[in-house]
């Protein structure tokens, strides 16, 4: 093992909860203000994820009071504190990018429902 990935180990965060383009998620971001300091919650849906190891990010869109507000956020930030993926979308594109261009209801992405085997294996296992 090299110098740099072992560095890049180091900072790497564990507890990452897998998403990806399509997931509605919940971002709780560290802000400073003069002296203070805050957590701020940044919810939407993730249209993007690129990268990998400690450069990965994600950029989520939300619509808030008619304006449309993306931000990217690295995944691997110490200001992120925390993701929460609150529900899964099913989408059959990487980049949702044509989000960009729709409003209202046609930008509504289909909840994904667990299919039924998966949710016996975890009844199963309890």
């Amino acid at each position: 093992m090299d110098l740099m990935s072992k560095l890049e180990g180091e900072y790497i965060k564990k507890d990452v909860p897998k998403f990806s383009a399509g997931d509605t998620v919940k971002v709780h971001v560290r802000i400073k203000e003069g002296d203070k300091e805050r957590i701020q919650v940044f919810q939407g849906t993730v249209i993007k994820k690129r990268g990998s190891g400690l450069g990965a990010s994600f950029t989520v869109r939300k619509v808030s009071s008619g304006v449309a507000v993306e931000r990217v956020f690295p995944i691997h930030s110490p200001n992120v504190t925390l993701i929460e993926r609150l529900r899964m979308g099913k989408v059959r594109r990487a980049k949702l990018y044509y989000l960009r261009n729709l409003s209202g209801k046609q930008s509504r992405i289909v909840e994904k429902k667990e299919d039924k085997k998966a949710t016996n294996k975890k009844a199963n296992e309890k």
